[in-house]
């Protein structure tokens, strides 16, 4: 079972660092026998693995992540790691550095689209904050 790996233990701790408690244990919650599995893969391979490695900051990785989400159109998971921002440290001006990146190398489209959900997304934070 993978709750037992030393990897999923390290991508459980990221996971809730970088997504919060709150967000963790309703995914945890909601989770079925169905997506167990995949639930297991991503906290063992993309928290415990790659949001887990020294070489980059989770302010960088985070940057990186909403771009990437962005340029593939993944809009959840945008608003989802913007809302994270407020654990990793990434402020609106790393979001608007990244979405030009976006603009340039994924298309204008993909970046305005992205852009429209960042704002709202940072004005949800604000509301709540």
């Amino acid at each position: 079972m993978a709750s037992s790996t030393e990897r999923y233990i390290q991508g459980m701790m990221t996971r809730r660092a970088v997504l919060g408690e709150r967000h963790v244990d309703n995914a945890e919650r909601n989770k079925t026998a169905f997506d167990e599995p995949f639930q297991d893969l991503i906290t063992e391979a993309a928290w415990g693995h790659v949001w887990s490695r020294p070489q980059w900051s989770k302010r960088e990785r985070s940057m990186v992540t909403i771009a990437l989400l962005a340029a593939l159109g993944h809009d959840e998971e945008v608003a989802m790691h913007v809302r994270a921002t407020a654990n990793t440290g990434a402020t609106p001006e790393d979001l608007r550095e990244a979405m030009l990146h976006v603009a340039i190398y994924a298309g204008v489209p993909a970046a305005n689209h992205a852009i429209k959900i960042i704002k709202n997304t940072l004005a949800e934070m604000d509301d709540k904050a």
